[in-house]
């Protein structure tokens, strides 16, 4: 919002909650897109109607500002201690910490009211997702790998795409959670190695801390298991040359962020993480170019 703007008090309001749901940053709703787009196209073998593309798009969005809304609610008593986090607008004091729990519920019901039109087998599976995003933010006190949890938040996607396109999920969606569970660890233990300092401080567990000295090679190992379990999923789709050259795209940026958080600067890790945006759009463009030029299958409007 411009200046001029923001002298108002109710543009204020709105220029914080939109702070408090990340609409100014991108990155991660879009890392939650993406495998549920991969879901999706593969379900659907490269032709998901346009109406579900629009549905899964805009629940993502927001469940991931619902999550971001209780994510900061819960750690409102952390997050001023935190360098990155101390300008959020609930630990700034913008807002009420009742008011970043009034949003979540709004964005929550509002990502529930798009399941109406959905399988009934696709709005059961939204009950797990809410349910593990929900937990997760609490997860950072007593769980030595909370990284974990986020990985099974960011994957529920994936089978919720399977039950809307087929009614069922087939054991490939099960891989392909899995590879994607190794893909959130390796981003978000870069996440983490920026905060790693604060959260000694503050008593926050998180994988950079559980890892110590080996949380390189950490993120290297999940790297390596996610596109080789892409990979392998490929070979077992019948996949072309297309979708290996997103998977090879995705191979040399994983080897660039290896190399950029290698000396553990703060900048370093936390450009890392914001390249993995590219990283999953790489292997999205790689499965969507395949089904278009092997199956001549594109998105589409059906009656």
């Amino acid at each position: 919002m411009t200046t001029r703007l923001l002298d108002q008090p109710w543009a204020r309001r709105l220029d914080a909650y939109e702070r408090l749901i990340r609409l100014d940053k991108p990155v991660g709703f879009m890392l939650l897109m993406w495998p549920t787009l991969w879901g999706l196209w593969i379900a659907s073998l490269g032709a998901p109607d346009w109406r579900l593309v629009g549905i899964f798009v805009l629940g993502t969005i927001l469940m991931r500002s619902a999550g971001c809304a209780l994510n900061d609610w819960a750690d409102r008593d952390f997050d001023g201690a935190v360098k990155r986090t101390a300008q959020r607008p609930l630990a700034a004091g913008e807002i009420a910490p009742w008011e970043a729990l009034a949003v979540a519920a709004f964005c929550a019901l509002a990502a529930a009211m798009l399941l109406i039109p959905l399988e009934w087998s696709a709005r059961l599976w939204a009950l797990p997702a809410l349910a593990i995003a929900a937990l997760y933010p609490f997860t950072k006190r007593f769980f030595a790998v909370p990284q974990a949890f986020l990985g099974l938040a960011f994957s529920m996607g994936i089978p919720m795409a399977f039950a809307a396109v087929q009614g069922s999920v087939p054991p490939v969606a099960g891989w392909l959670v899995l590879a994607n569970f190794f893909w959130v660890m390796a981003f978000d233990t870069e996440y983490a190695m920026v905060d790693r300092d604060d959260d000694v401080k503050t008593g926050i567990r998180t994988s950079a801390l559980f890892f110590g000295r080996f949380d390189v090679a950490a993120v290297a190992a999940s790297y390596i298991l996610f596109l080789g379990l892409m990979a392998w999923i490929g070979l077992q789709l019948g996949a072309g040359m297309y979708y290996f050259i997103g998977l090879g795209l995705a191979l040399v940026l994983a080897i660039h962020h290896l190399w950029q958080i290698r000396s553990r600067e703060r900048e370093a890790c936390f450009a890392a993480f914001r390249g993995n945006n590219l990283l999953g759009l790489c292997v999205f463009a790689g499965v969507a170019l395949d089904y278009a030029v092997r199956l001549k299958a594109w998105p589409q409007w059906y009656s």
